[in-house]
């Protein structure tokens, strides 16, 4: 087709929610999923969208885990989205429109966010715009661990107007152990860059998120919600900078011992 779109979706572990995440890209030409081992029944779900399923033994980071999806695409375009993600009505719509009369290379998409059973609209979450959609041959993800981009190699980006629904956390348990999994994922990414942490820079680091947070990108207009996740913001980020400075103690003592 023309202007075909391959979906690319990253899972694992993640039957609670693709079953919608599958049901809202249906409409798109082919679903590309690459599974990094999942022990629950992820796979068997996505088997009632597509056969076209790769199943990884290692975890290379969200970057390069993303980047094994894409080459696996073979439509124009491409959509990448997440599992805890959905494409709405509307923005199917948009996107259909878009392909068809584009100049741009890639688009980003606003992403409304859910928190603990509350739609956020301001702590930075909102607006929240991330490029999602973009032409295959035009544009890769960053190798990061965590926190990966597009990166656009040539051409335009646009934006669109319908939102992309990501429901992030849908209670505390989930949100602690997201902090505690990404903290360290970046705590390793920063080390890897030669990064360097103290317990001072962790907690004026720590206190400036949730100031940020809750303050400058005015979290407080999001009630409860918008508090707790100004100090899971925090906890994330003085966490990480602990974890990393940790890594360097573990690293010193083990070439003392050589």
């Amino acid at each position: 087709m023309k202007n075909s779109i391959s979906v690319i979706i990253i899972t694992f572990n993640a039957a609670h929610h693709i079953n919608e995440c599958l049901a809202s890209c249906a409409w798109c030409d082919e679903i590309i999923i690459v599974d990094c081992g999942s022990t629950d029944n992820t796979v068997a779900l996505c088997r009632s969208y597509t056969n076209q399923i790769v199943i990884t033994d290692d975890w290379p980071g969200f970057g390069p885990q993303k980047n094994r999806a894409l080459d696996q695409a073979t439509g124009k375009w491409v959509l990448s989205i997440d599992a805890d993600e959905r494409v709405p009505a509307a923005l199917q719509q948009e996107i259909k429109d878009v392909i068809n009369q584009a100049t741009e290379t890639a688009f980003r998409l606003p992403r409304q966010s859910r928190y603990c059973g509350r739609w956020i609209k301001h702590s930075g979450w909102a607006p929240d715009y991330v490029i999602r959609l973009f032409r295959r041959a035009s544009a890769r993800f960053t190798d990061d661990l965590v926190h990966e981009k597009v990166a656009v190699l040539q051409g335009k980006v646009g934006t669109l107007k319908s939102p992309l629904l990501h429901y992030a956390f849908n209670s505390l348990e989930e949100v602690l152990e997201k902090v505690n999994r990404y903290s360290t994922a970046n705590a390793q990414q920063h080390y890897a860059q030669g990064k360097r942490a103290s317990l001072t820079k962790a907690i004026v680091h720590g206190f400036w998120a949730f100031v940020r947070t809750y303050l400058l990108r005015a979290g407080f207009l999001d009630g409860r919600e918008g508090f707790i996740l100004a100090v899971s913001n925090a906890e994330g980020t003085y966490y990480r900078y602990l974890k990393l400075m940790y890594e360097h103690v573990k690293n010193q003592c083990d070439s003392n011992h050589l």
